[in-house]
């Protein structure tokens, strides 16, 4: 697409354990045909390492990226092709990146997932990094925000937190998978809890076995 027409969303990765679930938005985002620019946090990459054993390389970020989309949530590699041409990945420790700045066009932004402390920093304001700033930006500018929380249990700061983002036009999405569509595999839990975000954000999707209203329904298989 040529980047004079392309108006993309920002999905932001920080430290919070659940990089499959980033992994899922991000295959439904480029699967719906969507642009992406993707900020992705040095707490992250430490999660990321660990969780999936990919080392995210701002030098051959394109390579990692493929490998990593490219992975189920049970770590099976080459489960997925995905095609990352439309990604353009920030550093998080750019803050003069396009997304520091409102006039820089975007849909909104998805933090998948988000830990409590860049919950904290988002809702203070604090900007610490491209990943906040980037938050900060999408807030101030009225566009759509989603934040999907991953932590348990959570402690009255952190809930304080959720509410001033709530107040600010925030979604506020908890990590929090479902069992009515008939979940059989952990893949299916993941793309749940992506669906949601992708719900939210009003990207169309096919990621999980929507409520019909017929009780019984996810031991249907014909759906």
């Amino acid at each position: 697409m040529n980047d004079a027409n392309r108006t993309p969303w920002v999905v932001g990765i920080s430290g919070a354990s659940g990089t499959p679930y980033a992994a899922a938005v991000l295959r439904g985002l480029l699967d719906a045909g969507e642009s992406v620019d993707l900020v992705v946090s040095r707490a992250s990459r430490l999660t990321l390492l660990d969780e999936t054993g990919i080392a995210f390389r701002d030098a051959r970020w394109k390579d990692d990226l493929r490998q990593w989309l490219g992975q189920g949530a049970d770590g099976k590699p080459g489960t997925f092709d995905v095609d990352v041409t439309d990604v353009r990945h920030w550093a998080a420790g750019d803050m003069a990146a396009g997304p520091s700045s409102g006039s820089y066009p975007v849909k909104g932004m998805l933090i998948v997932p988000a830990s409590t402390a860049c919950v904290a920093g988002v809702a203070l304001g604090l900007s610490k990094d491209l990943l906040q700033r980037a938050a900060s930006v999408t807030l101030k500018e009225r566009r759509k925000l989603v934040v999907a929380v991953r932590e348990t249990p959570l402690n009255g700061q952190t809930l304080r937190h959720l509410v001033t983002l709530d107040e600010a036009g925030a979604v506020v999405l908890p990590a929090s998978p479902a069992f009515y569509a008939g979940a059989t595999h952990i893949q299916d839990l993941v793309d749940f809890v992506a669906g949601r975000v992708l719900d939210a954000a009003g990207v169309p999707h096919r990621l999980y076995r929507r409520w019909k209203g017929e009780l019984g329904g996810a031991q249907s298989r014909g759906d």
